[in-house]
């Protein structure tokens, strides 16, 4: 894929941001221009690249708080999207903008699409930092179609031919709610989003409740028509908690009730070493820059996978979502 600048603007710039990679590409302004002055420009440019690169940075654009941001991300024009059949917990700043994941600083986010674990997920996806960390906090990335291209034949051959089974189990102090993961307190609203989204559900004797969905493994993008590797195996899978917490799990409540887990779509495990050749295979793909104060970055949710690293100090990063997809 070319480095080169994809056309000519007279307001921003564009150059690649890593020397080593052409994800993401960083915009910045050309002058003391606001990205109100500049966003013909800036929209055009996401419409002519976002789909090639698969990311871009946007810095210097007087992007100062989650308003400002709820203006940019709305200007290009798609609804944003609701954060619904949640799988981690966040809050809601204002209408389709969230805090990222709130898990503890000390804990890494594995590389992840937003949504792969469901039949239907947000084509683009902004990052805006509101306050950035005092150490860490990155959002690496990674191409996902470069991470298809370095599985494995054999993973890659076995998980599009399957495809994957993850199973939930919400509640008891152990995950989200349901009540939180379906933004409802309706059982009836819950079933309904079920049948819709071809989840299979079972109301438990304790009230909670469990789903099964059989999804995709690796997708084809619409538009650019190349495959990515599209899914949440290495995320689910109960070898992605630290040995200590998965024995107490697994001795507690059984392999059937854990909070979540994956396995083939025909229901058979998924095996330990292919989970660390996935895992292996996303670290070798991963880049990161440091965050400044009201950068954007803007993902193609499809071709570029987001994690986050371990912090110290105060971290702020918000995040909006648009342009289903299934």
């Amino acid at each position: 894929m070319s480095l080169s600048q994809p056309c000519s603007f007279n307001l921003i710039n564009t150059t690649p941001m890593l020397d080593h990679s052409t994800l993401p590409l960083l915009v910045t302004p050309a002058g003391n221009n606001s990205w109100l002055h500049c966003f013909d420009e800036i929209k055009q440019l996401a419409e002519q690249t976002l789909n090639k690169i698969g990311g871009l940075v946007f810095r210097g654009f007087s992007m100062q708080n989650e308003d400002d941001f709820n203006r940019f991300v709305s200007a290009f024009g798609q609804e944003l999207l609701s954060y619904d059949y949640a799988s981690t917990p966040r809050s809601k700043v204002s209408k389709g903008v969230y805090t990222s994941t709130e898990y503890p600083a000390h804990q890494v986010i594995p590389l992840h699409n937003e949504q792969a674990y469901t039949l239907s997920w947000p084509q683009k996806i902004w990052f805006h930092c509101v306050t950035p960390s005092e150490e860490g906090g990155e959002t690496p990335i990674a191409d996902s179609r470069l991470v298809y291209q370095k599985m494995d034949d054999s993973v890659k051959n076995k998980f599009s031919e399957h495809g994957l089974l993850y199973v939930r189990n919400y509640g008891n102090g152990l995950d989200l709610p349901w009540q939180q993961a379906f933004n409802t307190d309706s059982k009836d609203d819950v079933e309904q989003f079920c049948h819709n989204n071809q989840i299979s559900y079972k109301w438990k004797a304790d009230g909670e409740l469990q789903t099964k969905q059989v999804c995709h493994a690796v997708a084809q993008h619409p538009t650019s028509k190349e495959m990515v590797w599209f899914n949440q195996a290495h995320l689910f899978h109960i070898s992605n908690l630290a040995p200590s917490i998965r024995e107490t799990l697994m001795s507690i409540v059984g392999e059937e009730n854990l909070p979540r887990n994956v396995y083939y779509g025909d229901g058979s495990p998924i095996e330990n070493d292919t989970l660390t050749h996935i895992r292996q295979t996303l670290d070798k793909c991963q880049v990161s820059f440091k965050w400044q104060q009201g950068d954007v970055m803007m993902l193609d949710n499809m071709l570029a996978a987001h994690g986050r690293s371990t912090f110290k100090g105060n971290r702020k990063i918000v995040v909006a979502m648009a342009g289903p997809q299934s």
